[in-house]
């Protein structure tokens, strides 16, 4: 009987604040050896239902009970990429002292991170299992997206508890590295019988070891299924993540396209930090027009390339750079350069978190600023409503950036990324974490953009069925010992 024990129980919960609450009482149950995914489209609820599992909103009505005696924070963890904070202060830093070795000394190693754990066998194997023992000694502003996800899951996972939460897991992982995910989730028997539930926002990632899906509704409902019934209910599917068949316009621009020949170039560039090579003699040139996917696995550099190409990395002056024809350091500022690119990233997403409206996030686009906020002008809010009309966020303008979901705020930094009709284009994942539905719409306005004359695309998946049709150049950087 002990399989039918009740791990989870929320009973008709309603949520003090309006703005918190779903159409109808919340009910959920999970029993153990069960395994759990959350699934519904970005913005529909399924962090709030997190959040409720935790005790970390005040109830109207209704029990939230969970099958283990001790305190929730202990018995409950949960893990998303805005978590990462909590480990270095990121809140403090700036985006580009990433990649400014000399102002990083305060910022810990993983090893030091780890240290409460050092020498147990828990943590040898879960250094074995994910393959990051050589990522020890490394201070966590130079973990890639990737990396930093392994890392923090590994971190948790050593602190046992009970009930392990998942926000969007497998999103910034390679293939072997989401396949190694998936292997030890079914697995975690060895970590201590850990119950784990999955928040996700595309009904693709459901991995085997799911036995249940809770199906949210854009907090209208939530509606419990067994995995296969859940995945073989096409209506469901197509009421959760509907398609988008309207007609696409992208705002319309006076900018005549760019002349230049040669957008980047890069000639035996080389970055290391300290005795570890990033990039080693690496030649590559991108003409006008141009459109290519960079690929490599976790910790490849791609990051790191991606920063000499918008100037925010120093070493770029220690090696031959071109950017629309000119040199690097030969007199343009970092603001003429950024001012031709349009960029997004998940290491932008994790530093960029503000409690600002969300058109003023988007029109910070004109003036390449995290952080400081310059007013736009009246034709500059217009261009910028007009992307967050496309991407489906106008309805969003006046909300606080903080209080959005993960996916939506990506949505609003991409609509940041094109307003100002940029030369070059350069999306780092560029749909992360968004549910099936917008990640179809993201994907149909970046190809409409790069079929206007004169645009560049530089792009970063691992998932090769995201790249656009228009990509036909590829670049594969190796992992360096």
């Amino acid at each position: 009987m002990e399989n039918k024990k009740t791990v989870i129980s929320i009973s008709r919960v309603v949520p003090r604040l309006p703005e918190l609450r779903f159409a109808a009482p919340l009910n959920w149950e999970v029993h153990a050896a069960e395994q759990w995914a959350v699934v519904g489209p970005n913005g529909s609820g399924k962090t709030l239902i997190a959040d409720i599992v935790q005790n970390k909103y005040a109830l109207k009505e209704g029990t939230v009970t969970l099958g283990y005696e001790g305190n929730t924070r202990d018995l409950v963890k949960s893990i998303a990429f805005k978590d990462i904070y909590s480990l270095a202060d990121c809140r403090n830093t700036y985006y580009q002292q990433r990649w400014h070795a000399t102002e990083t000394e305060e910022v810990p190693t993983v090893e030091a991170l780890l240290a409460p754990y050092a020498g147990t066998a828990k943590l040898e194997k879960a250094l074995a299992v994910f393959g990051i023992k050589e990522l020890l000694p490394k201070k966590l502003l130079f973990l890639s997206s990737g990396e930093l996800r392994k890392f923090l899951i590994i971190r948790t996972l050593l602190a046992e508890p009970k009930i392990l939460i998942l926000d969007n897991p497998f999103i910034g992982l390679d293939a072997p590295s989401r396949e190694l995910l998936a292997d030890m989730l079914q697995h975690l028997a060895g970590f201590g019988g850990i119950q784990v539930v999955l928040l996700l926002s595309n009904p693709d990632d459901i991995p085997q070891m799911i036995t249940h899906v809770l199906a949210v509704d854009r907090q209208r409902n939530a509606v419990s299924y067994t995995r296969e019934a859940f995945l073989a209910d096409s209506e469901a599917l197509q009421r959760l993540f509907p398609a988008h068949r309207e007609p696409l316009v992208l705002p319309v621009t006076e900018k005549a396209p760019s002349g230049h020949a040669v957008t980047l170039r890069m000639e035996r560039v080389s970055i290391r930090y300290g005795e570890r090579t990033i990039l080693k003699e690496l030649d590559w040139e991108v003409k006008n027009g141009e459109k290519w996917a960079l690929a490599g696995p976790n910790g490849a550099g791609k990051s790191t390339l991606l920063s000499l190409v918008y100037a925010d990395n120093p070493q770029s002056y220690a090696n031959t750079l071109y950017l629309f024809d000119r040199k690097r350091g030969s007199g343009e500022s970092i603001w003429e350069i950024k001012q031709r690119i349009g960029y997004v990233s998940p290491e932008m997403h994790l530093y960029y978190m503000e409690n600002v409206p969300v058109l003023r996030i988007v029109g910070s686009g004109f003036f390449d600023s995290i952080g400081l906020y310059r007013k736009c002008d009246a034709q500059q809010e217009a261009v910028a409503l007009e992307w967050m009309r496309l991407f489906g966020i106008d309805g969003l303008k006046d909300r606080s950036f903080l209080t959005l979901s993960s996916g939506e705020q990506r949505l609003a930094l991409l609509a940041r990324a094109f307003v100002k009709d940029p030369d070059l284009i350069v999306l780092d994942e560029p749909l992360h974490g968004l549910d099936s539905s917008n990640k179809r719409l993201a994907a149909r306005i970046i190809e409409a953009f790069c079929a206007r004359p004169g645009k560049t695309l530089i792009y970063v998946t691992h998932y090769p069925h995201e790249l656009p049709v228009c990509v036909d150049k590829r670049l594969v950087l190796e992992k360096h010992a």
